[in-house]
C-alpha cells in the first residue's frame, strides 16, 4: 500500500479528435495527474493544436494505428528522468468520462492491484453509446479470453489504468486494433493482480472510426481474434 501520492501519467490517442480533445482535457483532475500525454495519429484536422491549448503534451504518430499512438506515448514517458507509478489510458473521443479516474486509480493506490479495466459492460452505458458490433465483438472476445486464458473480462474498454512497470514488463507490441486485447492477454498470461471497475459511457463525438464504418468493424475485429490466438 503506498503511502504517498503516487505519479499519474495518462496517454491519449487522437485521430481527427478536434472537437473532443478539449473536453477529454478539461475534465481530468490536474491535481491527480503529472501529465497529459496526447499522441496525435496524422490527424487532417486541428487536434493537435486543440491539445497543446488546453495545456495537453502533444506528440506526432504518422505511423496510422491506435496501438502505434500508445506506444508513441510510451515511449516518450520513458525519457522522463523520474518515471510514473501508474498511466492510464482514455480515448479522445469523450466517451468516457475523465472525471471517473479517480475510481479507476484507486484500486492501484489502495489495494495493490496491477491492472484496472474501466469496464463499460458493468458501467452505466447510455443507449446507443455502443454499436450492436462493438457489444457482439466484445463479448465474443471477452468469452475467447476465458477459454484460452481463464480470465474473466466482461470489456475490452479502452479507459484503463495500468502500474508503469508492469506495463512495460508486458513489451507492448501491436500497433493498430489488438492493442487492448493484447494487453488483457498478456495480463492474465503474467498473471497480475486485476480489477474491473464500472465506468459511463456515452455516445462519442464524431463519427467512430473503427465501428462507424463496415470496413473498420471487420477489420477491428478480425485483428483482435488473430491476437487472441497469436499467443496461445
Amino acid at each position: 500500500m503506498q503511502t504517498h501520492s503516487p505519479i499519474i501519467d495518462v496517454i491519449i490517442p487522437a485521430f481527427n479528435e478536434a472537437s473532443a480533445i478539449g473536453n477529454v482535457i478539461r475534465d481530468i483532475d490536474k491535481k491527480l495527474v503529472r501529465d497529459i500525454v496526447v499522441v496525435d495519429n496524422n490527424s487532417s484536422d486541428n487536434t493537435a493544436a486543440r491539445a497543446k491549448e488546453c495545456g495537453a503534451t502533444v506528440l506526432h504518430q504518422k505511423l496510422k494505428g491506435y496501438g502505434a499512438a500508445c506506444l508513441k506515448g510510451m515511449e516518450f514517458i520513458k525519457t522522463k528522468t523520474l518515471q510514473p507509478n501508474i498511466v492510464v489510458f482514455i480515448d479522445g473521443d469523450y466517451s468516457d468520462f475523465p472525471s471517473e479516474m479517480q475510481s479507476l486509480v484507486q484500486p492501484i493506490i489502495t489495494n495493490d492491484i496491477d491492472f484496472v479495466i474501466g469496464s463499460r459492460a458493468i458501467g452505466n452505458r447510455q443507449r446507443g453509446a455502443m454499436l450492436p458490433q462493438q457489444v457482439f465483438g466484445n463479448w465474443l472476445a471477452t468469452r475467447l479470453l476465458h477459454l484460452f486464458y481463464g480470465v474473466r473480462y466482461t470489456d475490452l474498454g479502452p479507459f484503463r489504468a495500468i502500474k508503469w512497470n508492469k506495463l512495460l514488463q508486458l513489451e507492448m507490441v501491436d500497433q493498430n486494433f489488438g492493442w487492448t486485447v493484447e494487453m488483457q492477454l498478456k495480463a492474465a498470461k503474467q498473471k497480475l493482480k486485476f480489477v474491473e471497475v464500472p465506468v459511463t459511457y456515452r455516445k462519442r463525438i464524431g463519427v467512430s472510426k473503427v465501428s462507424g464504418t463496415m470496413k473498420g468493424t471487420i477489420m477491428a475485429g478480425y485483428k483482435i481474434i488473430t491476437t487472441i490466438f497469436k499467443y496461445l
